[in-house]
């Protein structure tokens, strides 16, 4: 089986999530975290979270990218139960019943993202439309082929739609956090 844990290629996710999540965590797109929220409402950091955000199971930190890993059972019993206990701890869970019915679901949704093979990345666009929110996915992969691997041309990108992308200015997102 396979599952999604998370990576970080450089250090950008400390800088753009309010909470980045550590590398290699187990992890599900996590749009559960903004259900107590509007999300036409959210700002800054939170608000990057909510458009291109993985949650990790362990940190409930914000991942850019995720990685299809191998899993065993025994990996996706811990990731169910890991995420379970966070529901009930962070996202008020009536019951440990509800929370890993809950957290089964999420993880199998996570899985059914697996469909390209080991080491494939995943990245998420999720918007907030007509009260509904709408998460694409991309699938980044090596190019294959002789041409050597460039900065910012190594990977393919598969399912993205052009016409929904916004522009993300790192730059003065950085320069309001400092302010």
């Amino acid at each position: 089986m396979k599952l999604l844990r998370t990576i970080r290629l450089d250090g950008s996710d400390t800088f753009v999530f309010a909470k980045a999540a550590e590398p290699g965590e187990w992890a599900v797109p996590g749009a559960f975290a903004f259900w107590h929220c509007d999300p036409s409402a959210l700002e800054g950091k939170m608000r990057t979270a909510f458009r291109s955000g993985f949650i990790g199971l362990t940190t409930l930190g914000w991942s850019t990218l995720v990685q299809i890993v191998e899993a065993g059972e025994s990996d996706r019993r811990a990731a169910v139960e890991a995420l379970a206990s966070q529901l009930v701890a962070n996202f008020g869970a009536p019951t440990a019943d509800a929370a890993s019915a809950a957290a089964e679901e999420e993880i199998a949704f996570a899985e059914s993202l697996c469909t390209e093979p080991i080491d494939t990345l995943i990245a998420l666009h999720r918007t907030f439309e007509n009260g509904d929110v709408r998460e694409v996915f991309r699938t980044l992969r090596p190019r294959t082929g002789a041409k050597p691997a460039r900065a910012f041309s190594f990977f393919d990108v598969e399912g993205e739609d052009e016409s929904s992308a916004e522009p993300i200015d790192l730059i003065a997102m950085t320069d309001r956090e400092r302010k």
